[in-house]
C-alpha cells in the first residue's frame, strides 16, 4: 500500500532526510503506515541524538533506516533554516502520538513499551481512557539483560500491534532499528519521556515554553541530572555552523 506523501520534501540537515510535514500532515501519515503490515520506523530526532550519531555507527545507520524522520527538536528546525532547506516547523513527539491516539481511536491496537514499572500501564489506561485506544500490551523499559529481548520481541509481535510506543531513552531507536524484524508491527515510533507525560508521571512545560520552542531549555536547566547535555547542544550548532 503506498503511503501518503510518498513524494515527500526533505530538508538535508548534517546528512539526514528530516521530513517537511506539518504536525497534522505527520500524523496523518502514521494513520496511513499502520494500515500496511511491512514495519516502519519513524525517528522523531533532536539534536542530541545527531550529535551522538556522530560517534556511534551503529546509531547512525539506525536513523538513516527510517522511513520517516521528523523535526521533534526547535533546533533541527533551527538547522534546516541555517542550511537554506526549512521544515514547516516541530513535530513534537508527544503531541504526534496523541494525534495519532485519538484520530485511531477503537481501531488502533498500540503496545506501550518503556519507562520504570507501572508507568506503561498507566499510560495505556489513559489512552484507553482519554481515546478508547485498544491496548494491545504492555512492557516496562527496565529489561538489562541480553536475554529478556527475544521474549520482550516475541511478546510485541504476538500483540498484532499496529503501532508501538517505546519510550526507551537515548537507546530506542537502536533497539528499534535492531530488532524491526523481530517486533514486525507495523509502525513504530520512539517517543522519548511521552509515557511518563501520558501517565501522569511528569507534567509537560509551561505553554509558553513549547510555543517558543524552548521546552528542552526549561527542562534541562531545572534538572540538574540533563545538565550534561549541553556540550552535546553546543556541538550541534557548531556542526551546523560549519556546514553552512
Amino acid at each position: 500500500m503506498p503511503l501518503p506523501f510518498s513524494t515527500t520534501e526533505f530538508s538535508n540537515v548534517l546528512g539526514y532526510k528530516v521530513a517537511k510535514l506539518t504536525l497534522e500532515q505527520a500524523t496523518t501519515w502514521c494513520l496511513q503506515a499502520v494500515q500496511d503490515p511491512t514495519p516502519k520506523l519513524l525517528v522523531t530526532t533532536n539534536p542530541e541524538i545527531i550529535v551522538q550519531a556522530e560517534t556511534n555507527p551503529e546509531l547512525k545507520r539506525a536513523l538513516l533506516s527510517a522511513d520517516l524522520t521528523v523535526a521533534d527538536g526547535v533546533g533541527v528546525v533551527w538547522a534546516s533554516r541555517q542550511l537554506g532547506d526549512a521544515v514547516p516547523g516541530r513535530v513534537p513527539g508527544v503531541e504526534l502520538a496523541a494525534g495519532v491516539l485519538e484520530q485511531g481511536g477503537s481501531s488502533l491496537r498500540v503496545f506501550f513499551l518503556g519507562s520504570k514499572p507501572g508507568v506503561a500501564q498507566k499510560a495505556a489506561e489513559e489512552a484507553n481512557r482519554k481515546y478508547g485506544t485498544t491496548v494491545a500490551g504492555v512492557q516496562h523499559g527496565y529489561f538489562k539483560r541480553p536475554d529478556d529481548i527475544p521474549t520482550i520481541c516475541q511478546t510485541i509481535k504476538e500483540s498484532k500491534a499496529h503501532l508501538l510506543l517505546a519510550g526507551l531513552g537515548e537507546g530506542q531507536e537502536l533497539f528499534l532499528h535492531t530488532n524491526r524484524t523481530a517486533l514486525n508491527v507495523p509502525l513504530m515510533i520512539g517517543v522519548g519521556g511521552t509515557l511518563d507525560v501520558m501517565a501522569g508521571e511528569v507534567e509537560r512545560t509551561p505553554l509558553w515554553t513549547r510555543k517558543v520552542g524552548l521546552e528542552w531549555a526549561w527542562r534541562v536547566g531545572l534538572d540538574r541530572k540533563r545538565w550534561h547535555r549541553f556540550p552535546r547542544l553546543v556541538k550541534f550548532v557548531r556542526l551546523v555552523l560549519n556546514s553552512r
